[in-house]
């Protein structure tokens, strides 16, 4: 089998959705010039789909620890945990290690310094119930590896058609500012420029950035999802806020494809200690 037939058999997900999801992050691992014999800690990976190529790219000298905060029940159709198992029992899993309910910033995680050439965390920082959150563990994780290797949704769309994908994030960002919390993907969409600050005050410095073709992922379709499902299902903001996500939400229904929506474009970045 070829690299992208080895990472895809990995996955518990169809193949149809994996593919493209597969492609895209081997582009940015071998953009970050991740290599074999490596280790590299991931910090917030989630089902596995990072996670699995960067257990193809370090090969089978190489070690892949990957931590995430949530329950390994987390998820839908599969779970975290299911989609872990399958990726452990597969050909890459000798080389994974998955922990599950761990929070980096916990006194109780450590590991020794420089213990991992990368730390990565890919498309996950949205996820954060901060920015100031992601900055702690931007500066928690920065003794443990030599190098960080950043990804992320970006915020400026280069095109009209993903302005839907953008209204979607932003209005769950927003409802979640408000003081309501979902259990979705969205909860801090911040900017590049934000993470650009953030990497100045917790000791990285920028190597390298690239901007990243996402036009086959089908993320903008799962997030207006997402954020018509969290619209819909959301009580208690008031009659100032509900108005203000309501009209928000129109412009999205009206400029939104039922199926289709272009997603945002993508920025990776590399940086090494300041």
């Amino acid at each position: 089998m070829d690299r992208l037939d080895t990472i895809v058999a990995g996955m518990a997900t169809h193949p149809a959705v994996q593919l493209a999801q597969t492609r895209f992050r081997m582009d940015l691992v071998d953009g970050w010039a991740i290599g074999r014999g490596e280790s590299v800690l991931e910090i917030g990976c989630g089902q596995g789909d990072m996670t699995a190529v960067l257990a193809e790219a370090v090969g089978p000298t190489g070690r892949v620890v990957g931590l995430d905060v949530a329950s390994p029940d987390y998820g839908a159709p599969i779970t975290i945990g299911d989609s872990a198992a399958f990726l452990l029992a597969s050909p890459l899993g000798a080389r994974v290690e998955m922990r599950f309910e761990v929070d980096v910033l916990d006194d109780g995680v450590r590991f020794a310094a420089e213990e991992f050439d990368h730390v990565v965390l890919s498309h996950c920082a949205w996820y954060f119930d901060s920015v100031d959150q992601v900055e702690r563990v931007l500066r928690r994780v920065r003794p443990w590896a030599r190098r960080l290797c950043f990804a992320e949704w970006d915020l400026r769309p280069d095109a009209v058609d993903q302005v839907p994908h953008l209204l979607a994030v932003l209005v769950q960002g927003q409802i979640e500012a408000m003081g309501v919390r979902g259990d979705g993907n969205v909860r801090t969409p911040f900017s590049r420029e934000t993470l650009l600050r953030g990497l100045d005050r917790t000791g990285w410095t920028p190597t390298g950035e690239r901007r990243m073709d996402t036009s086959a992922l089908q993320d903008a379709d799962w997030e207006i999802g997402a954020c018509l499902h969290l619209v819909d299902s959301t009580t208690g903001l008031t009659d100032l806020a509900q108005d203000f996500v309501t009209s928000q939400v129109d412009v999205l229904r009206a400029t939104a494809r039922k199926k289709g929506n272009t997603p945002l474009p993508s920025y990776a970045l590399t940086a090494k200690h300041a």
